[in-house]
């Protein structure tokens, strides 16, 4: 039953469902993180079982018995099953833990079973770091933390009603005092790449893909997110120069862009055949998993970037691949010439891989290719002129730029160039290469990520996943490879600014931008991709390198992993020797009027007066009034001997232990032994 207040029109609650509440209430937060990872069907059942606990707890009814337990489980099993196939692996585990840590709570009925929940808690509070480890995502599981902290903190108060505000006070005390073992783990406990950090057997996140189809960029332009950032050793160069190059595109099926898979023997491949010019540029990306094996890097890279535990490579296409998928975040430098040639400089055989189309598709493109080599000349000696002129089409053809051109159907290049003259960055780019491979000019498509912007906060370029781009590459002869970006000719705009189209939004957003401040929402922005950065480059960010740093800080000149584990079990050792005398010392210290009392009680056992931890002040004052009775100051020390009494257990005493203290040593104490 309920106890009410009438006062204050507050409805106490008996203590069992007071904590009961508080646990599913921190259950639910545990769930709520993971909600955007688990099936649907997770989340409502989850949710269901937690507000039927709720009820059950607040109308103090008895629990379901086993048959329901049990159908709920074959339920969870049999989902988990039609859902991932399988009750193994990454998925179908999570799955089941925040099932599982749901049922539980319908047999919640002794401490023993709300043990076993907490634990379940904390194991479900780990899955969450699978799927992200962002600093939203790691506040929102120390909330979480100290919430299953505070109840494991209640359970072992039996007695009484303790408030949920005590307990939490414990259980962030607690937090703090494990807080160095945590961060002496985390700064030294060995990074044994790759089975160090968190494992992923799932599809790749957001982000460029190895194969485009006319269309797909168009969607990552609504994507805000940042694929990476970027510090410059010095001042960055022209947004109109940054180029991060990803996947180059050869093939060709009339829809879809693949990487080519050449006919020709290995010696007759096109090579890279790369030649820098000018001064290079210098910096360290930090880049957010994609689950792909390219790293990007400016064009052209000419030092290979270094990844503990994965070996990097550079393609003939000038791309940069590693061994295994990035699956975490990364960081590493490299160095790129923005002024650069590659490629063969007269014609060879590999080019022809660049010339080919699907027969059948885009006729009215291929006309259009006829029409200009006879306008312009035929032949290598008049491919300049021919991407010029096609350019120029582009530039004076109300050509539009925009991300919603429509979907286009079977003939892609004659839509963009007869039809729609609408398109957005890989429709340009696709129906440009069409028709520069109809004029029998070699020609491909590439994929990646231009421009970005500068956070005035931290000083780092952020480049986003809307900033992903496809612009084209040309052979000339005598010149090799050549960067063209057609888009720059329809939307100018688009290349050499932070210029970009912005998709539509909704009501609720509609809102707040009129409602805040673009310049304080910007600033509000900066400063939280600022914080989001501090904490990938100092937290997610390190390293066995960093380690390895920080013991050479320390003075080890060749550090090893030896000498991570003995400087671990220094500083665990002297942490735990540190713990235990401060548990000594609060041990002697636990309660002032104690300690006052025994400092009396072993000057009294010097003058003869014997007594043990259990003898109160009274009788010990009442020993002192016998055995020294002629002496006024025995009887003075028996008075203050009541009076400590008195301060301890009399009702509404004034005295106060500062006043007995001063007092304690104004005392004169007798000079003899009692007799």
């Amino acid at each position: 039953m309920t106890n009410a207040l009438p006062s204050r029109g507050v409805v106490l609650l008996p203590r069992d469902t007071r904590d009961t509440l508080f646990l599913l209430a921190v259950i639910a937060w545990v769930v709520a993180l993971q909600a955007a990872h688990i099936p649907p069907w997770t989340t409502a059942l989850t949710g269901a079982v937690l507000a039927w606990r709720a009820w059950l707890a607040l109308k103090a009814q008895p629990l379901p018995g086993w048959p329901w337990r049990a159908g709920l489980l074959v339920i969870a099993l049999a989902g988990t099953w039609l859902t991932h196939g399988t009750l193994l692996g990454q998925h179908a585990g999570v799955t089941l833990v925040v099932v599982l840590l749901a049922l539980k709570t319908l047999e919640l009925r002794a401490r023993r079973d709300a043990f076993v929940v907490f634990f379940l808690g904390f194991f479900a509070l780990l899955t969450h770091f699978f799927y992200s480890q962002t600093l939203l995502t790691a506040a929102g599981i120390l909330v979480a933390l100290l919430g299953l902290l505070t109840a494991v903190v209640n359970a072992h108060m039996p007695v009484g009603r303790p408030s949920l505000a005590q307990a939490a006070r414990i259980a962030g005390g607690m937090a703090l005092l494990g807080a160095p073992i945590m961060l002496a783990l985390f700064l030294l406990f060995p990074r044994m790449a790759p089975l160090w950090g968190v494992p992923n057997d799932g599809m790749g996140t957001s982000g460029l893909s190895e194969e485009m189809r006319v269309g797909d960029i168009a969607e990552l332009a609504l994507d805000d997110s940042i694929a990476l950032r970027v510090r410059f050793d010095g001042r960055p160069p022209p947004s109109g120069l940054i180029y991060f190059r990803g996947p180059v595109l050869s093939q060709f099926d009339g829809r879809q862009w693949q990487p080519l898979e050449s006919g020709f023997p290995g010696n007759l491949r096109l090579r890279s055949e790369l030649r820098p010019g000018g001064e290079p540029v210098s910096y360290e990306v930090t880049m957010e998993p994609n689950r792909r094996r390219w790293l990007f890097v400016l064009e052209a890279a000419t030092t290979a970037p270094e990844l503990p535990g994965n070996r990097v490579r550079m393609t003939d296409e000038l791309q940069w691949v590693t061994q295994r998928p990035i699956g975490s975040l990364v960081r590493y430098r490299a160095q790129s010439h923005l002024d650069f040639g590659h490629g063969p400089l007269q014609t060879s055989l590999g080019l022809q891989d660049h010339l080919q189309l699907p027969p059948g598709f885009n006729p009215r493109t291929m006309a259009l290719a006829q029409e200009l080599r006879r306008t312009h000349g035929a032949g290598p000696e008049h491919a300049r002129a021919l991407v010029d002129a096609a350019l120029d089409r582009l530039r004076t053809g109300g050509y539009v730029y925009t991300l919603e051109p429509g979907v286009y159907g079977q003939h892609t290049a004659d839509e963009f160039w007869f039809d729609r003259k609408r398109g957005f960055c890989e429709h340009i780019a696709s129906a440009f290469v069409v028709l520069m491979r109809a004029m029998d000019i070699p020609a491909r498509v590439v994929t990646g990520y231009q421009g970005g912007e500068m956070n005035g906060v931290d000083g780092y370029w952020t480049v986003r996943q809307r900033d992903a781009h496809a612009w084209t590459e040309v052979w000339l002869q005598g010149e090799g490879w050549v960067r063209v970006d057609p888009t720059g000719a329809v939307f100018p705009g688009r290349v050499g600014s932070v210029l970009r189209l912005q998709a539509p939004t909704g009501a609720v957003a509609g809102v707040l931008q009129a409602a805040i401040s673009p310049n304080l929402m910007a600033l509000l922005r900066a400063n939280w991709e600022a914080l989001n950065n501090v904490w990938n480059q100092w937290v997610l960010n390190y390293t066995q390198d960093s380690q390895f740093n920080l013991l050479r800080s320390l003075g080890v000149a060749s550090p090893s992993w030896q000498d991570l584990a003995l400087v671990l079990l220094a500083v665990v050792v002297a942490v735990s020797l540190a713990g235990a005398a401060w548990a000594l010392w609060e041990r002697q210290r636990h309660d002032p009027w104690i300690r006052l009392l025994r400092g009396a009680r072993k000057r009294l056992r010097a003058l003869g007066v014997i007594s043990s931890e259990r003898t109160p002040p009274r009788e010990l004052a009442q020993q002192l009034r016998t055995r020294f009775a002629a002496d006024p100051a025995a009887q003075a020390l028996a008075h203050w001997l009541l009076r400590l009494e008195a301060q301890r257990y009399a009702p509404h005493s004034p005295l106060t232990l500062a006043e007995l203290r001063r007092d304690y040593r104004r005392l004169a104490w007798p000079t003899r032994r009692a007799t």
